[in-house]
């Protein structure tokens, strides 16, 4: 499974993001999974989206400041990202597990390259 994160960038804070996971070379149903890495600390998970599980939004996450969502080809999974503020700079990644969501970054298969975002005025 291959995986293809974009959408980040540089936006002032307050702004919106709407971060794009595009997945390949899957078969059935997987689950997709949104984290953050920030420098000099450990990797976060945002949120995931199953068809088991629908939607999971972890921790300090809830709140509507971050959204999952995917297409009805469950080809492109999205992160809408709202309100940014200098502490969301991070890379964001999206990860792949053939179903059933959880937090734990390790049990996640395959990972995309991580997509930038920095929050700055």
């Amino acid at each position: 499974v291959q995986l293809q994160a974009s959408g980040g960038g540089l936006v002032q804070p307050g702004g919106s993001l709407r971060l794009s996971c595009k997945a390949s070379g899957f078969i059935g149903d997987p689950a997709i999974g949104w984290f953050r890495q920030a420098p000099g600390r450990q990797r976060e998970a945002i949120s995931c989206i199953s068809d088991e599980d629908g939607i999971i939004v972890w921790g300090d996450f809830k709140g509507g400041r971050f959204s999952i969502s995917r297409d009805v080809t469950k080809t492109t999974t999205y992160l809408q990202i709202d309100s940014l503020q200098p502490e969301d700079t991070a890379v964001y990644y999206c990860a792949y597990k053939g179903s059933y969501c959880n937090q734990y970054a390790v049990t996640f298969e395959s990972w995309g390259q991580g997509t930038q975002v920095t929050v700055s005025s």
